[in-house]
């Protein structure tokens, strides 16, 4: 010792002090010396005896306390006393099994007090639960005969019940585990003694490890391991020296026997397992085997064992049914321990296998099941299955009973089972995280939890998965060292979890609040549910509850109980509390919780004010603990959690109706199912905030966005396998940004896709623009310089930082300034070569006709629609295009289209021709103005090689579609409203829409109801102008309606020429009748025309269809069309002497056409046999095209006197109809229908009015004529028609 005792008193105090703070004394008396202020020292040395005299003082006042020490004889233990205090005294561990009832747990610390302990310092005791430690206490208290709390007492969680004169003191693992932190060789203590260590929970566990490092530095220290059912030899070893294991003694239990009946047969024939119990339990009861305890796996399991046993009706009457579960109020559990002379059924979970003895228990009934607590590392859920029990527990609840008297155990399984089952259950440690443990060690500084010295070693993966959760806390570094936020978290007496929400509620300024829900999830839920009032209580706690927030029905809980507790005594706020069955006693533990809570951060320097301002920080800060319990909304009513899990919400939460799309749970735990309990519903945005340090974050799709000038991409931000943040778009530079720059290039300046104000990318893109239009002429890709190419030029001058518009245009502009030609392209930058051969003349940029220009656009895209040449027009030019024009709109086509044309001969022709060669020489001679192409260049290789070749011969429809213009038709916006390159088939589809543009625009020089030439001229064309609207081109033109002429604008030539011819004929027909004063009834034979007319329903059209047919034939027919007065009046020079002739000569033709009309329009309307509908259809098809609007006006007078031949040839087809039958009539119509379906079609297409109006007028005619030559041949036709003439007649139309 270097102490030098020079000071007399302090000598003699040091030598009185008690052994157990001696050491401690020692230490601070070798401090004096190490002190060279006198006054200092003399302050030292005082404080050193006054903490001497209070420690002698307290020693003394134990050792005056030492009640008298007896032993119950009827204990097995008492009767081995001498030995087991003899094996105490000389080994440091020793290890007691004693059987249930052997009295181990009341008598060893008695027998160490005999042995001298306990009074230097104290005999500490350790129970695996509350309610035993306080039990223990109390009986060995009685025992002794002292008063509890003097010399025995006890300390649990928020109770301690020690004193000053305390020997004994019992407590739960869990105090003396937290005691280590204020006293790391436990000093207070001479012996502990480790109670229930079957038990193995992660306190126990962790205490042995830490004893079995401890013993090698307190040689003083006596440790005493015990328990009914225990590994001795595993115990023994661990806790042995090298030389030999520790002592093992093994006591007896009570002579009592206990009777084991194995009766699987209940569950076995289907009954459930709560049904089996009550059975077997009656069946004890009235064998006078009770009390009865039946143990079940949990409070449900409990409940539905009572409600089986209340219905039974062979139980005495007045047998008492008590529940026994920890979360059952104190006065309750109390009912247990006071038997009432009354046959008792007391239905307990596990919490009655240990330690707890129950009064005048004389039967078991075991179901062999238990809801063990089992933590997966994979899912990261603590699940509470049932499980069957191991043999040692078995053991245990069959020592319950038989410890007064003999009793009865009743398995519900067979004996089988029970031998094949582990004969100990697995440690807590081997189910449990780990995170807590490993945050006490790395704080206590115990070195690598992987080679503390654990009885049973957790696996690599239980410690990997604890590093992970306090990684996810922020607790441990890179280096598995502790963090500054991971050692405030150690200091914090909670779980790890609830730790770093209190933190993080200081950061979030709600600490008060989080601390209230902290403290309650740390301790009991003071809400009870009484077993035979569990909706009552459910209907009084609804008071509490909080939309959308089950932790903020903590705070309302914690108001309402200070509100009262303000305004109350303690009685009444304890009737308040009962009313709402809430536990006044585990509020006072929670009140505790919370204080102590408080207390450390305030020593942490924390303030937690109170107050309630904000939920939405309360749950962001308890979010940082519970990261790996949130949830989103999946199908149904199932969650997706973290890592891939799903859970249910527990339908006891505020939330189990709202079902919100993101969800926190207290604790997920895995019942009968998947559940989450205590949850509120979080915005994901908090999710990725506090789990920043832990989300993944994925980018794809990284593009150019021309509207903000940036390069974009979608972001996911995951969580543990949930995406947090599904998509989000983000700017892309600040994640890669010489990925963003490349893309920039790209898009923005090779692409031109961007709005920037530079003159260089102007100049640029109307560079590239310009030979763009250069490449697509000559239908050739590689005239420009390639993307690479494009990309290097600017790459090589644009600074690497920049990646965005609003960069770009900062540094050109400066740039600009000074090097103006910097970032100009040349010609020579971009253009390869340039193509001989592409020059304005053959590649023209636009066309005109009729006054109007198009635009032709370019594009080389083969296999897209626009390839090639595309014209734009309006409506209203549409129909004046023709398809000379749209053939010769880019001459410099032509010689390809030659080439092509050859090469689409049949192969006995195609042989004979080199096709460049043709194309090469008869290119420059073919004309524009000669007819089509396919029909010049036959005529030319038929002249040139006398091989015949036909314009048919050409299979134009295999040519390359970019050989033909493609026409686009827009409206006056400029959007495209269709487009093709079959002119014919667009001018048909807007033939309608065109004429209403060229009407509305010529609406304003209409006149109607003229019978004369009262205007000054009629143009061929007029143009209409508007603002904003393409300039509209139509075509003057008298037009034949309500028995006059009006002035129209058509959208035409061809239309306007054939309505202005029958306009005129009209004018000079009424100018003959005036001139000559003729009145056509007074004619002969119109009377008879009149009758004919009438039955044709024409009367009111007669006079003019006459007129104008006098018109024509002595005018009009074959002459120019007049376009002034004067020309007008220059065609009736002539015309009055044989007016009366033509006239009358009209009259007679027109009767014969009314004649044969009625004829046939009667016949056809007969009724006929279903058999004819083919020909009488069609036979009314052919007469609405005879008669079609103003046909009797507009047609050639030829082919108007042929009308009379054309019906006879109708009433012919009907009497061969009737004569012949359907049969041989529908064969030679065959031939015919399909020359009707094609004019049909050939109209639609606008053939009437285009360029080959004439063309088609003749095919029109000629399918007439064939009609007379298939039915009656007999009346010959006016021109030679056969199929043959018919298909080279399309053919010219085709090839116009």
């Amino acid at each position: 010792m270097n102490v030098d005792y020079t000071d007399t008193h302090l000598e003699t105090l040091m030598k009185s002090c008690p052994p157990s703070k001696r050491g401690l004394f020692i230490s601070r008396s070798n401090g004096l010396a190490r002190s060279k202020n006198p006054d200092h020292q003399a302050k030292i040395q005082a404080s050193i005896i006054r903490d001497l005299e209070d420690a002698i003082s307290g020693y003394e006042l134990r050792q005056q306390s030492m009640p008298v020490i007896s032993y119950p004889e009827e204990l097995p233990v008492s009767s081995r006393r001498e030995e087991i205090k003899e094996v105490i005294k000389n080994n440091q561990v020793v290890i007691i099994c004693g059987e249930t009832g052997s009295g181990k747990t009341t008598q060893l610390p008695k027998m160490c007090l005999e042995l001298g302990f306990g009074v230097g310092a104290l005999i500490g005791h350790t129970q695996p639960r509350r309610i035993a430690a306080r039990s223990v206490a109390s009986r060995i208290a009685d025992e002794l005969n002292v008063k509890g709390g003097q010399q025995v007492g006890s300390k649990i969680r928020f109770s301690d019940s020690t004193s000053d004169k305390t020997l004994i003191k019992v407590m739960t693992d869990g105090i003396l585990l937290a005691e280590t932190r204020r006293d790391p060789n436990l000093r207070q203590y001479d012996v502990i003694i480790i109670d229930e260590a079957h038990e193995r929970s992660l306190n126990i566990d962790f205490l042995l490890g830490y004893m079995h490092r401890l013993l090698e530095n307190r040689r003083d220290l006596k440790l005493i391991i015990t328990s009914a059912t225990i590994d001795a030899d595993r115990f023994a070893e661990h806790f042995g020296t090298v030389e030999a294991p520790a002592p093992v003694i093994e006591v007896s239990g009570r002579t009592f026997p206990v009777e084991m009946r194995y009766e699987p047969e209940h569950t076995g024939t289907g009954m459930r397992l709560d049904e089996a119990a009550s059975y077997a339990a009656a069946q004890l009861v009235n064998e006078r085997h009770d009390d009865v305890l039946i143990f079940m796996p949990g409070e449900r399991e409990i409940r539905q064992t009572a409600h089986e046993l209340r219905k039974l009706d062979h139980l005495p009457d007045g047998t008492e049914i008590i529940p026994l579960y920890a979360r059952l109020s104190a006065a309750e559990q109390q009912r247990v321990f006071k038997p009432s002379g009354r046959p008792r059924i007391i239905i307990s979970t596990n919490v009655a296998e240990t330690s707890l003895t129950v009064p005048n228990i004389k039967s078991v009934v075991d179901p062999g099941m238990a809801r063990l607590k089992r933590y997966n590392p994979r899912t990261k859920i603590h699940g509470l299955m049932v499980e069957p029990i191991s043999q040692a527990s078995a053991n245990q609840r069959a020592g319950r009973c038989g410890r007064t008297a003999s009793g009865v155990c009743v398995r519900l399984y067979d004996q089988t089972d029970y031998e094949s089952r582990d004969e100990f259950t697995q440690p807590e440690l081997l189910r449990s995280n780990l995170a807590s443990v490993i945050l006490q060690m790395a704080d206590l500084k115990l070195g690598d939890p992987e080679q503390f010295p654990f009885l049973d070693r957790p696996e690599n993966r239980q410690w990997r998965d604890g590093r992970d959760t306090l990684h996810e806390l922020g607790a441990l570094d890179e280096n598995e060292q502790l963090t500054k936020l991971g050692k405030t978290m150690a200091r914090l007496p909670v779980d790890p979890r609830i730790a770093r929400m209190v933190i993080a509620a200081n950061e979030e300024n709600c600490l008060h609040d989080v601390l209230i829900i902290a403290s309650a999830l740390s301790a009991q839920d003071p809400r009870v549910r009484p077993h035979e009032k569990r909706d009552a209580a459910d209907e009084a706690h609804q008071a509490f509850v909080v939309e959308g927030s089950d932790f903020l029905g903590y705070i309302k809980l914690w108001d309402w109980y200070h509100d009262q507790h303000q305004s109350l005594t303690r009685r009444k706020l304890g009737r308040a509390c009962e009313k709402l069955y809430i536990s006044a006693r585990r509020v006072d533990e929670w009140r505790e919780v919370y204080r102590q809570l408080r207390g450390l951060c305030v020593e942490l320097g924390y303030n937690p004010a109170k107050g309630h301002d904000d939920p939405d920080a309360v749950h962001r800060a308890l979010l940082t603990g519970l990261l790996a319990n949130i949830g989103t909304k999946g199908e149904k009513h199932e969650f997706k959690g973290a890592r891939n899990s799903a859970f249910s919400i527990s339908p006891g939460s505020a939330l189990f109706s709202a079902k919100p799309k993101w969800v926190m749970s207290a604790e997920i735990v895995r019942t009968s199912k998947v559940y989450a309990r205590t949850l509120a519903s979080i915005d994901p945005k908090w999710i990725e905030d506090a789990g920043a340090h832990l989300s993944k974050r994925s980018y794809s799709d990284p593009h150019w966005d021309e509207q903000s000038g940036r390069v974009l991409a979608s972001e996911k931000v995951t969580l543990f396998g949930l995406d947090i943040v599904p998509k989000r778009t983000i700017q892309y530079g600040r994640i890669d940004p010489i990925k963003a720059r490349e893309i920039f290039i790209h898009h923005a300046l090779v692409d031109d896709q961007s709005k920037s104000k530079s003159k260089s990318l102007k100049h640029n893109r109307q560079l590239i623009a310009k030979l763009g239009k250069l490449q697509a002429k000559a239908r050739r890709d590689d005239l420009i310089a390639d993307h690479h190419t494009l990309f290097a030029f600017y790459d090589k001058k644009i600074p690497e930082d920049i990646f965005a518009t609003q960069a770009f245009d900062r540094w050109v502009m400066k740039v600009e300034s000074t090097r103006p030609d910097l970032l100009r392209m040349t010609e020579k930058d971009i253009l390869e070569f340039a193509p001989k051969d592409v020059t304005p003349e053959s590649y023209p940029d636009q066309i005109e006709f009729s006054g109007a220009k198009s635009t032709l656009n370019y594009a080389f895209e083969p296999g897209q629609d626009h390839d090639g040449v595309s014209v734009r027009v309006s409506v209203a030019a549409l129909h004046q295009l023709t398809r000379q024009q749209v053939e010769w709109a880019v001459p410099g086509l032509i010689p390809l289209r030659i080439e092509a044309l050859v090469r689409s001969l049949p192969k006995g022709l195609r042989r004979q021709f080199d096709a460049n060669q043709v194309a090469s020489e008869l290119s420059a001679s073919i004309s524009e103005f000669d007819g089509s192409i396919e029909t010049q260049l036959a005529t030319k290789l038929t002249s040139r090689t006398g091989i015949l070749v036909r314009a048919t011969d050409f299979q134009s429809d295999k040519l390359e579609p970019f050989l033909f213009a493609r026409i686009q038709v827009v409206d006056e916006h400029g959007k495209t409203l269709d487009s093709s390159r079959d002119l014919g088939k667009l001018q048909g589809l807007f033939a309608k829409q065109a004429s209403r543009v060229v009407e509305q625009a010529g609406a304003s020089i209409e006149q109607k109801g003229m019978v004369g030439w009262t205007i000054d001229d009629l143009p061929k064309t007029i143009e209409f102008s508007k603002k904003g609207v393409p300039k509209v081109t139509g075509f003057p033109s008298l037009v034949v309606e309500d028995n006059a002429v009006s002035l129209k604008v058509l959208a035409t030539q061809w239309e306007s020429d054939i309505h202005t011819r029958s306009g005129i004929a009209l004018f000079y027909g009424l100018a003959i009748r005036r001139e000559l004063r003729l009145r056509l009834k007074n004619l002969p034979g119109y009377t008879k025309l009149s009758m004919y007319a009438a039955a044709c329903r024409m009367s009111e059209q007669l006079e003019t269809i006459v007129w104008t047919r006098v018109g024509f034939i002595c005018c009009s027919e074959n002459q120019a069309i007049p376009r002034s007065k004067e020309e007008f009046e220059l065609g009736l020079l002539g015309t009055w002497d044989r007016g009366v002739d033509e006239t009358n000569r009209v009259i007679s033709n027109l009767s014969q056409v009314f004649g044969g009309l009625m004829s046939v329009m009667g016949k056809l309307e007969e009724k006929h046999p279903p058999a004819w509908n083919a020909a009488i259809t069609d036979m009314r098809g052919q007469l609405d095209m005879l008669l079609g609007t103003n046909a009797l006006v507009t047609t050639p007078t030829r082919w108007l006197w042929c009308y009379a031949r054309f019906l006879r040839a109708m009433d012919a087809r009907l009497a061969k109809l009737r004569s012949s039958g359907p049969e041989r009539d529908a064969k030679l119509a065959e031939r015919v229908y399909a020359w009707t379906k094609c004019l049909h079609e050939l109209r639609g297409q606008g053939a009437h009015i285009a360029e080959v109006a004439s063309d088609f007028d003749t095919l029109r005619w000629m399918v007439e004529e064939f009609r007379v030559a298939t039915f009656a041949q007999e009346l010959r036709t006016s021109i030679q028609v056969s199929e043959k003439r018919l298909r080279e007649q399309l053919d010219t139309i085709i090839h116009a």
